[in-house]
């Protein structure tokens, strides 16, 4: 096989969960001898998203779109957003009865209903017109697949996500001074991810915030005891991981949550609340704990032997997640 398009609204310069997993997954493709193409906000023009500027969205119309995926003529296309550039690419196959994927990465409806008044199933309704048309939508855990199912979605399948073990992993230096034990937070600012519930927790520490998005200097301005560190990518990332005690994710939203293995691989315990993301991704594992009380779940959370941590992240590979996307590609000749 060769020839898939990537497309995809998220991209580089951003940093999040859905611009790791693409990349990674092209890599690992690639590896495979196969011949990867993205089609990106990086083609076009494009403008701030409103209430969200980090995000840029393509200024494109149709025409712009197919005269790129023309270009390559790939053998199957992928539509990974359901931003501008992937409900042209959606139309563009639709109009010449072509083969699509797709994937659902992000709970958009309780994302939009987080800034706006929009009823859930008004978003839900228009997420099923884009993503039911394709072969097959791909998700990432059991709990969203059977979200999704209730909802409606028709034709989902697995793809799971990986951690990076060469990058991620125990270090004997420790980057940050600050009085422990170091609680974590990784991700982007931003009223969905729920990071208040974090740093309202009255728990002994300090609070440590890596990433970057709109509610990022109220929040510095609300809780000046936590520590704000801005975007980390890379090593400077890793080394920061390694040198906490617990990760704490209080996003209600997330549909898997890759930090949540980068922190594992580290050797860093998590501390949830038991819902869709964690429940899939920890469980009962034992590498982290899940409650209702997310306070409690830190301080139960630091009790963990980092090894059990670092051995349940060992079963998670990037390979294996692109291994698992190939298989749904490759029932698109046989269904």
């Amino acid at each position: 096989m060769s020839g898939l398009m990537i497309v995809t609204d998220a991209w580089h310069p951003q940093v999040n969960g859905v611009v790791r997993s693409l990349d990674r997954l092209g890599q690992e493709l690639r590896n495979k001898g196969l011949e990867v193409h993205y089609l990106t906000p990086l083609d076009f023009k494009t403008i701030p998203c409103p209430t969200y500027p980090e995000i840029r969205l393509s200024l494109t119309m149709g025409r712009g779109v197919a005269k790129k995926i023309r270009e390559i003529d790939p053998e199957y296309v992928h539509i990974s957003t359901e931003g501008p550039l992937g409900f042209w690419a959606r139309r563009y196959c639709r109009q010449r009865d072509m083969a699509f994927t797709t994937s659902y990465h992000t709970r958009f409806p309780e994302y939009l209903a987080a800034r706006f008044p929009v009823p859930l199933s008004l978003s839900y309704a228009g997420l099923r017109w884009f993503h039911n048309p394709g072969s097959c939508c791909m998700v990432a855990t059991p709990s969203l697949k059977r979200d999704l199912q209730d909802r409606g979605f028709l034709n989902l399948r697995y793809w799971g996500r990986g951690v990076d073990l060469a990058l991620f992993h125990p270090r004997e230096k420790k980057v940050l001074d600050y009085p422990g034990p170091l609680l974590l937070y990784v991700g982007r600012v931003a009223v969905e991810k729920n990071i208040e519930a974090f740093l309202k927790l009255d728990v002994a520490g300090t609070k440590i915030v890596v990433g970057d998005g709109p509610q990022k200097a109220e929040l510095e301005a609300r809780y000046p005891d936590a520590v704000f560190l801005g975007l980390k990518e890379g090593e400077a990332l890793a080394e920061v991981y390694a040198s906490c005690d617990a990760f704490v994710f209080p996003s209600r939203t997330d549909t898997f949550g890759i930090v949540l293995l980068e922190a594992l691989a580290s050797g860093v315990p998590v501390a949830a609340y038991p819902v869709m993301g964690p429940l899939d991704v920890i469980g009962d594992s034992g590498a982290g704990v899940l409650r209702d009380d997310l306070a409690e779940a830190v301080t139960e959370a630091l009790k963990i032997d980092p090894q059990l941590c670092l051995d349940y992240a060992a079963q998670y590979s990037w390979e294996a997640s692109a291994a698992q996307f190939l298989t749904n590609i490759a029932k698109l000749t046989h269904d």
